[in-house]
């Protein structure tokens, strides 16, 4: 083989370093890109907040761009109403005194100023409020076994039960496998049993249960005053298999109670609680910012960004003018350097917002139907159907919707939960599987008698919705919804129908 020289003309797409940063950008959530805007802010000294910005950040958009979008009824951000150099006059704000009198209150010198005495008329919200959280399970339960006498050895029991102790307050291990951890003579099966059953009685009520009947065995012990159709519900507790496929003909034949006695101790039962420890979740909850808001106003449907997710931010003019063209000092080449920065940041999140917004006011547009009417007139619509319109890749509508959320007037949806698959209609439209699931949700709520799912079908079908039975069985479990035989146990344990 002869080695040659050649050559040729090649293309090929290079990530720039600004590239990389508008698409990093545009997949980040909302508190993501409040973070993103934060350590910028503290990395950069060429990126400062607007005037005003600091203590409106609930109030500004993130920059300081104006965006508007001409379409039939729909807006785009409305401009932000004008702000001032400077909201105070400092040298007009009455100034402190040096000293003030033993015998003279803050409230008596600046009368105007809101009362911070405790148990006074204020308006302020109590600060413990927002700072407090959920007790910790683990940590309420080793509070309460430090004020319960123990032995040292029952004490040690006690504690690694407790540490075996899983979310929803149940014990996760077995008495074997405690007797072996100690491997003492003086800790034996009796001895851990004794130390349980002594656990079990902490706060909150079927604590440290080895399964559900035996959590709802404590907390039936512990109801005061003794609700009627405590009896039964012991009865029914070792029969909650047969509950939980609401066989009540089973449940009523080994029982032995009539169908009245067992839907008072099911009455019983349901309000108890089957998972203790939940009420002691410490997690922080999860919070969602909607990202666009959509609002009806004169009759049209109006799009703009939230302007509450992010601050505005500029070049800061006193760095930037220091900056020398010709200067090649390590301070100067700095500050460049920092001011290229900014200017990347700062039109990656004009880029971000342009998109979002485009991207908001064609779903709103195609989904008019949806936003009037509900579920039931959701079209059908693919993430290229969105890309062809707006002449982007299909991957970028697939970065500025994933996270990303929209409050609109009925409730805060996910920008891809628009998007849906399309299924065929008698008169040859198309129609998306958001309202099918609609329609077969309508459909149960509504029964009489539970429809199988072949007569869902069937019914689908007259309205002109060509759906095979598979096809709302594959719909109906996506919706958590039991097929029709357990739906008609469920109606006669709760006593709307009596079995023949």
């Amino acid at each position: 083989m002869k080695q040659t020289l050649e050559i040729g003309v090649q293309q090929q797409l290079t990530m720039t370093p600004q590239l990389q940063q508008a698409i990093r950008l545009l997949q980040l959530s909302t508190l993501e890109l409040q973070a993103e805007i934060q350590e910028a802010l503290e990395t950069n000294p060429l990126l400062e907040l607007e005037d005003g910005a600091d203590g409106e950040a609930d109030a500004e958009p993130a920059t300081d761009t104006r965006n508007e979008q001409g379409a039939d009824g729909v807006e785009g951000l409305d401009a932000p109403a004008g702000s001032g150099d400077s909201d105070i006059d400092m040298n007009g704000n009455e100034q402190l005194p040096d000293e003030l009198s033993v015998d003279v209150s803050w409230e008596d010198t600046y009368p105007d100023l809101p009362s911070t005495r405790s148990g006074g008329d204020s308006d302020l919200p109590d600060p413990g409020v927002n700072s407090a959280r959920a007790e910790e399970l683990i940590d309420h339960l080793r509070w309460q076994l430090d004020l319960t006498p123990f032995t040292d050895t029952d004490r040690a029991v006690a504690s690694l039960l407790i540490d075996a102790v899983d979310h929803d307050g149940y014990l996760r291990t077995s008495v074997e496998d405690v007797v072996q951890v100690f491997d003492d003579a003086e800790v034996d099966e009796d001895t851990v049993l004794a130390v349980l059953h002594r656990v079990q009685r902490f706060d909150p009520p079927g604590i440290a249960a080895r399964d559900l009947a035996e959590c709802l065995a404590l907390q039936l012990d512990e109801l005061q005053p003794v609700p009627q159709g405590m009896e039964c519900a012991r009865r029914l507790l070792p029969h909650l298999d047969l509950l939980g496929e609401y066989d009540l003909r089973s449940v009523v034949r080994r029982s032995r109670l009539s169908e009245d006695q067992v839907h008072a101790g099911l009455a019983v039962l349901r309000s108890l609680n089957p998972r203790p420890g939940t009420q002691f979740d410490g997690s922080d909850p999860d919070y969602i910012v909607p990202d666009v808001l959509v609002t009806r106003r004169n009759g049209h449907w109006h799009v703009e960004l939230n302007p509450a997710i992010a601050p505005r931010l500029r070049i800061h003019s006193g760095y930037q003018a220091m900056i020398r063209r010709r200067d090649r000092s390590a301070d100067n080449t700095y500050l460049r350097d920092r001011l290229n920065e900014a200017r990347w940041f700062l039109n990656s999140l004009r880029s971000r917002n342009d998109t979002l917004l485009r991207v908001a006011t064609c779903i709103v547009e195609r989904q008019i139907g949806f936003f009037e009417q509900g579920d039931e007139a959701m079209k059908p619509m693919v993430l290229q159907d969105v890309a062809t319109e707006l002449e982007m890749h299909q991957s970028t509508i697939s970065r500025v919707t994933n996270s990303k959320y929209m409050h609109t007037p009925r409730g805060v949806y996910e920008l891809k939960y628009f998007f849906s698959s399309s299924l065929a209609t008698a008169d040859g439209d198309a129609t998306s599987g958001t309202a099918i699931r609609a329609e077969i949700r309508k459909l149960i709520e509504h029964e009489d008698k539970p429809l199988s799912d072949a007569r869902l079908a069937e019914i689908l079908n007259e309205r002109g919705i060509d759906v095979a039975r598979r096809t709302v069985a594959k719909y109906r479990e996506a919706m958590n919804i039991p097929p029709s035989s357990q739906r008609r146990k469920q109606q006669q344990l709760n006593g709307h129908a009596r079995p023949r």
